[in-house]
């Protein structure tokens, strides 16, 4: 049995689920979101709690039955307080600011970098490194921030690039590092 498909999840005030023809519908102060789930799997809901059973052994529904409950309990979560992600722009004159609901980056390349806003998702910017990403659904919040990080992915030798807030990157040594070892 599923250790994390057999957890209930405990619904907060203020949200509601829906629950019909396979889909559940959870809508809350800050959002509404809506997740599909299969054939095998069956939400259960009493007065402020949801259980999700599987009502089949075969493998697909039991690789499915704990995903359901993370997905239902993120949703949950994420409509009453929305998910976020915090990035950081590390280098000498590499800085990110607003333009719009735009984010546009310099990076050392020739050129600005514009991201684009993406639909349900709020971007903030604090001071001229930080970037924090917003909304109520966790998987596009963590997608979002991953696309911004390929961007400019971290430098391996120098740390320069967006990296999620509190990443610790292993440098390489440089040439210089190897060379001066080698001369002893």
């Amino acid at each position: 049995m599923s250790k994390i498909g057999e957890k209930l999840i405990i619904v907060e005030n203020g949200v509601t689920v829906t629950i019909e023809d396979g889909k559940a519908r959870v809508k809350g102060n800050v959002g509404e979101l809506v997740i599909s789930f299969p054939h095998g799997i069956d939400i259960i809901q009493k007065e402020r709690t949801i259980q999700v059973k599987r009502n089949s052994h075969g493998r697909k529904t039991r690789s499915m039955h704990g995903l359901i409950r993370t997905l239902l309990s993120n949703a949950v979560i994420g409509v009453v307080k929305p998910w976020e992600k915090r990035l950081h722009v590390v280098g000498t004159g590499y800085r990110v600011k607003l333009q719009g609901a735009d984010l546009v980056f310099d990076i050392g390349y020739s050129h600005q970098v514009i991201f684009k806003k993406v639909d349900d998702i709020s971007f903030v910017v604090e001071g001229s490194n930080k970037i924090v990403v917003r909304g109520i659904d966790k998987q596009k919040v963590g997608e979002v921030a991953m696309k911004i990080k390929k961007i400019k992915k971290p430098d391996v030798y120098k740390g320069k690039g967006i990296r999620y807030e509190g990443e610790q990157l292993k440098l390489r040594p440089g040439k210089k590092a190897k060379t001066a070892g080698a001369a002893k």
